[in-house]
C-alpha cells in the first residue's frame, strides 16, 4: 500500500507545474489538472502549503467551466 506524502497536493501542484511549461504558461490549456489541485486541497482543507497559489489560477477559470466537458 502506498505511503501517504507529508505534502498534501504536492503531485497535482506538480502536474500543474508541467502542464503549464508545456503550454506556453497558459493557464486555460490546464483546467482539468488545477481542478484535480482544487478538489484535492479541499479534501484536506487547504491544510498544503500547494493550496497557496490555487487561487490565482481559479480566477482565469471561465464561469460555468466544468473540468468533464470539452473544451470547444
Amino acid at each position: 500500500m502506498a505511503q501517504a506524502t507529508k505534502e498534501p497536493c504536492k503531485k497535482e501542484a506538480c502536474d500543474i507545474q508541467a502542464c503549464l511549461s508545456k503550454n506556453n504558461f497558459l493557464p486555460q490549456r490546464c483546467l482539468k489538472v488545477i481542478e484535480l489541485l482544487d478538489s484535492c486541497c479541499a479534501k484536506c482543507n487547504y491544510n498544503s502549503t500547494h493550496c497557496a497559489s490555487l487561487s490565482g489560477l481559479l480566477k482565469q477559470k471561465p464561469k460555468g467551466y466544468n473540468a468533464t466537458q470539452p473544451i470547444h
